[in-house]
């Protein structure tokens, strides 16, 4: 039988040990894993490795010994409790042994759990779990967790008191790592939050989640949109030394100021247009966003977009014969000093 992702949400919290088994495919490895993972916790509970109740098969074994499968299934364990098989990497060579497995499959036997990469619609693999009476199969896809599947990591990592503006945050965050990062950051989060009094702040998911490789950039374009003039040479030669290109600061400044210019120009005010940017921002770099955006103003920042844009045409004409960091450098010193004039 086939479930959509929705009925899978709720399948994989709680499973069915009365099913013969389940297949979990998609296109990105990690989330096929972690979501193994958590089907496998719900069924079989804690200890279940150390008490040999779960049976791990790479799909490459039932190649050579196809019996293996209903062996694993059908072996008698020491240990009271549930018992599982995992087949990993399965495709349509494995469809033989799993077959016969299913087709032997008894109350009281291990659950089949397999996992594969993407699977076409023809596949023989997906017809068979899709076609039995007692197995699902649910396919993943490369969506980014809602926000129900994100309180559900938290409640795992046992964070149950989480601020709204952190929540938030954490719902913008998934939509920009994989999940495998994300996962690691929810347990980041409840290390770092272990002994505090209160909820959990989007202070806290900013102080623990990872600095992207743009972090010095970003801290170049801050000095420029607040007028410290002073501290641009010695922050680009830095990011120079780092092997940053002028094209690159180019693109960033670009980007940093058409966020000023939308927030700035927002009929309800700067603090109302940061309120509405995708993806979303907080904590200490909203407030940051918002006091440049008043303090530039939705004309300067226009002029300075229009600066910005003759800056790249500048470093990407074949024409130019002056040194392109030399060109960043001074675009930069006259964008600081468009806001320096203004205090």
């Amino acid at each position: 039988m086939k479930l959509s992702p929705r009925e899978a949400d709720g399948y994989f919290a709680k499973p069915d040990p009365n099913r013969a088994g389940l297949l979990i495919y998609g296109s990105d490895a990690m989330r096929v894993s972690l979501k193994r993972q958590q089907v496998l916790k719900a069924l079989l509970g804690k200890g279940a490795e150390e008490e040999m109740r779960l049976t791990r098969l790479d799909a490459s074994e039932l190649r050579g010994d196809p019996a293996a499968l209903l062996d694993a299934v059908k072996a008698v364990g020491f240990f009271p409790g549930a018992r599982a098989v995992h087949v990993e990497g399965a495709a349509d060579t494995t469809v033989p042994a799993l077959t016969a497995a299913l087709e032997d499959w008894q109350p009281g036997d291990a659950a089949i759990i397999t996992t594969a990469g993407q699977l076409r619609a023809s596949s023989k693999l997906r017809k068979l779990f899709e076609g039995h009476d007692n197995a699902y199969a649910t396919a993943l896809y490369d969506d980014p967790p809602s926000r129900m599947e994100v309180e559900r990591m938290l409640a795992a990592a046992g964070l149950r008191d989480v601020g709204r503006d952190a929540m938030e945050a954490l719902t913008a965050l998934a939509q920009d790592v994989g999940p495998g990062d994300f996962a690691q950051l929810v347990e980041k989060l409840a290390l770092f939050t272990f002994d505090a009094d209160g909820p959990a702040t989007a202070e806290d998911v900013q102080a623990i989640a990872p600095r992207s490789t743009e972090a010095g950039i970003d801290d170049l374009i801050a000095v420029v949109a607040e007028a410290r003039t002073d501290q641009i040479g010695p922050v680009l030669r830095r990011l120079q030394s780092q092997g940053t290109t002028p094209t690159t600061l180019c693109i960033m400044a670009t980007r940093h100021f058409r966020t000023l210019y939308s927030a700035a120009s927002d009929p309800g005010g700067p603090a109302a247009g940061v309120g509405r940017l995708r993806p979303p921002v907080f904590g200490k770099r909203r407030d940051q966003i918002v006091r440049q955006a008043q303090a530039w103003g939705a004309d300067r920042l226009e002029a300075a977009l229009t600066l910005l844009t003759e800056t790249d045409l500048s470093l990407r004409s074949a024409g130019q014969t002056a040194p392109p960091m030399a060109v960043m450098e001074r675009a930069l010193i006259r964008l600081a000093m468009m806001n320096a004039r203004r205090r």
